[in-house]
């Protein structure tokens, strides 16, 4: 359901007037240079922490597949490479989120809410303090978040709000250790070669990741009662 009142309600808070004042032609400019229509749209979002790289991809309406609108560079990290699994430990969650919650009054200037801890965390992390209040965020510090800068913050904010006042209920956000491809495995399993635990989860997180490469088509991922991710719809998942 388009829900244009979302957007009107946002634009009442200073920050997000201003962005929209400073960048919704740079945001529509993406969309040209890309030959994309800006007018309705789904809105994707995937983060890789070695890499320190966060990727904007667009599903046109009435389309079936996403098309990379823009990279942003993710300008600080925290922990090391592997998934949050207790509050404290400084690390950025990997798996498979949606963003929840939109801050226009964030101390980091604009943030974007993921639903951490998923279904999957609840069953793999720590039962009584798992942490939580993960988010895309301003500025350019972190402690488990991602942070792309104040400016830039505010043209995934805007893409953010118009993706959901276009009647998307849940924006999709992937987080991986590293692009994850034969080459990106091998350096993990080089890198982490006694870490049984981590690199049985990355196994688990890799057909997710080489099946939206291959397809540019999100399936819907589910969670077993082992914390494991899966696809009724694509059985490479299990």
């Amino acid at each position: 359901m388009v829900n244009p009142g979302f957007s009107n309600e946002q634009k009442k808070h200073p920050r997000v007037r201003d962005a929209y004042q400073q960048k919704e032609e740079t945001v529509r400019g993406y969309f040209h240079e890309k030959k994309l229509s800006d007018e309705k749209f789904s809105l994707f979002i995937r983060a890789f922490k070695k890499e320190r790289q966060l990727e904007v991809w667009i599903k046109e309406h009435n389309k079936t597949k996403y098309v990379l609108l823009h990279t942003y560079d993710i300008c600080s990290s925290s922990g090391t490479l592997g998934p949050k699994r207790r509050e404290g430990d400084l690390q950025v969650p990997e798996g498979v989120y949606a963003i929840n919650h939109f801050n226009p009054q964030s101390n980091f200037h604009l943030s974007l809410g993921l639903n951490y801890p998923n279904a999957s965390d609840k069953i793999l992390s720590d039962k009584n303090h798992p942490g939580g209040e993960i988010y895309l965020h301003g500025n350019c510090v972190t402690v488990g978040c991602i942070p792309i800068t104040d400016d830039k913050i505010k043209e995934l904010y805007i893409l953010a709000v118009e993706a959901k006042s276009n009647g998307q209920a849940s924006i999709p956000v992937h987080i991986f250790p590293c692009r994850m491809d034969d080459n990106g495995m091998n350096s993990l399993r080089r890198d982490f070669p006694d870490d049984a635990s981590r690199i049985s989860f990355w196994q688990n997180l890799k057909p997710i990741y080489a099946d939206f490469e291959k397809n540019k088509v999100l399936t819907d991922t589910k969670v077993k009662s082992d914390g494991t991710y899966y696809s009724d719809q694509n059985p490479t998942f299990n």
